[in-house]
C-alpha cells in the first residue's frame, strides 16, 4: 500500500483520510496520523511501549475513542508514539472492543518539533469506507 495517510483541505482544523488492508491497519494508520499532526514520527524511537483498549458502540464510536485515547496517553504522560499495532478487534454484545501497542518515547523539545497541538478528536464529516480489499477512513482533528 503506497500511502498510510493524508491530510486533505480544511480551513480551520486538520482533515485526515487514512487507509488500510482492513479495519485494523487503517485505525493503526489513523493513530500515526495523530501522532503525524503533533510532530515528525520518524524522528519517534520506539523506546517504550504502551497499550490501550476501548469499547464502542459501533465502528465510528470506536475510531473516534482510539484516537482520543491515543491523544489523552499523550497528555497524560508526554510519550509520542510513531509504530501502532490492533492486537484485536472483536464485537461485544453491545458494540465493538479494540485493544492495541504502541511504540515511542517522551516527547523532547530538541528532538521533536512541535506542529500542532490537537484539542480532541470530532465527529463532523467521519466515515468510515469498507472495501474487500481496502478500508479508507476519514476524521477531523480539532486544533
Amino acid at each position: 500500500m503506497p500511502k498510510k495517510f493524508e491530510f486533505l483541505e480544511h480551513t480551520a482544523d486538520v482533515y485526515v483520510r487514512a487507509y488500510g488492508t482492513d479495519l485494523k491497519e487503517a485505525f493503526e494508520n489513523a493513530a500515526l496520523a495523530l501522532f503525524e499532526t503533533m510532530t515528525d514520527t520518524s524522528k519517534i524511537e520506539p523506546r517504550i511501549e504502551d497499550e490501550v483498549e476501548v469499547e464502542a458502540e459501533d465502528e465510528k464510536a470506536l475510531l473516534y475513542s482510539w484516537l482520543q485515547e491515543w491523544l489523552i496517553k499523550f497528555d497524560l504522560t508526554g510519550n509520542l508514539y510513531s509504530n501502532f499495532k490492533v492486537e484485536s478487534l472483536e464485537k461485544m454484545p453491545n458494540g465493538l472492543k479494540i485493544k492495541g501497542k504502541a511504540w515511542g518515547e517522551p516527547f523532547d523539545p530538541a528532538k521533536h518539533v512541535q506542529k500542532i497541538g490537537i484539542k480532541s478528536i470530532t465527529y463532523h464529516r467521519m466515515e468510515i469506507d469498507k472495501k474487500p480489499d481496502r478500508v479508507t477512513l476519514k476524521f477531523i482533528f480539532d486544533v
